[in-house]
């Protein structure tokens, strides 16, 4: 009884359809080693119930809102259950693309500027005027995305100011903040990080302008490297980067970290996911395989770090 781990996934972010599948194949691989494991949704379970079932430790697989922003990990410290991942602080900083932002520019790191925070209620006050010159101020073309939400979704790339309040009211659908910066070109790679090491970096092919929710989770023509083709210096450049960028947030055990390499050949950050994707095309599996971990290896690594 004392050994049981529990899985928790689902819950009642946008993500939730993404979360499901990522628990699905956490929970069994689990289930297959033999591990006295336990499925739980938030959505239909009261949380604070898991203290009766005396749970050794807890696989938080829940994203975006109510899993990576905090919420889950105050409530099992709470239950003093041990989680994977980060902890309360980090999570609920990283959720906020433009508060991570803040930090990493402190701390030196390359991250695309000039940007700026769009809260709804300004944009409901219909301060058109002033919105509009301040993010004229980034110039054309601009990426908007909702601050707190993840997998790209409600994420536009605008080129013209005849398209940019339709289109800041279709991300306003996932978030009350929305940050907008400029758009750039370039190559998109992301790095999944394990127990303060970088597994191998995976370049990013896609057919669309980004790499959206679209082209994630449904598009045949995205294709993933690993190997990423990147060479010594860069690849340890990159290295250095991301190591950096998450320590100075502090965050714990797993996690991936996305970037562009922009046309002059420099690294800018974008995001930081406290709990990737563990769905069958989920990148950081792809990346711990190419480590020589299996998806059962990298899960048992991951409840092994847990304390």
């Amino acid at each position: 009884m004392s050994n049981k781990i529990v899985v928790l996934f689902g819950g009642n972010s946008l993500e939730r359809e993404i979360s499901l599948k990522s628990g699905k194949s956490i929970l069994n691989i689990l289930k297959k080693s033999g591990i006295n494991v336990i499925g739980i949704d938030p959505n239909t379970f009261p949380l604070l119930y898991l203290k009766k079932f005396n749970f050794k430790k807890a696989f938080i697989a829940l994203h975006g809102k109510g899993g990576e922003d905090g919420t889950i990990q105050g409530i099992l410290e709470y239950l003093n259950i041990p989680y994977t991942g980060s902890g309360v602080l980090s999570s609920a900083i990283t959720i906020n693309k433009f508060l991570t932002k803040i930090i990493w520019k402190e701390h030196g790191l390359p991250i695309i500027y000039p940007h700026l925070l769009l809260n709804k209620k300004d944009f409901i006050k219909k301060n058109y005027l002033i919105i509009e010159k301040k993010i004229l101020q980034i110039k054309f073309p601009i990426i908007i995305k909702p601050n707190c939400s993840g997998s790209s979704l409600g994420v536009f790339k605008v080129n013209h100011k005849d398209d940019l309040f339709h289109t800041l009211e279709k991300s306003f659908v996932y978030d009350n903040n929305i940050l907008i910066e400029k758009y750039l070109k370039g190559i998109e790679y992301t790095i999944g990080v394990l127990n303060n090491k970088i597994l191998p970096p995976i370049k990013i092919g896609y057919s669309n302008i980004f790499y959206d929710y679209q082209s994630k989770y449904y598009s045949n023509n995205t294709e993933y490297f690993c190997p990423s083709g990147l060479n010594k210096n860069k690849e340890k450049e990159l290295e250095n980067i991301i190591l950096k960028a998450w320590k100075v947030l502090n965050c714990k055990i797993w996690g991936r970290i996305d970037v562009i390499l922009d046309e002059n050949k420099n690294f800018q950050l974008l995001e930081i996911n406290t709990i990737p994707g563990m769905t069958p095309k989920s990148l950081y599996p792809i990346a711990a395989r190419k480590a020589g971990l299996s998806f059962y290896d990298l899960i048992m690594k991951i409840l092994f770090l847990t304390k």
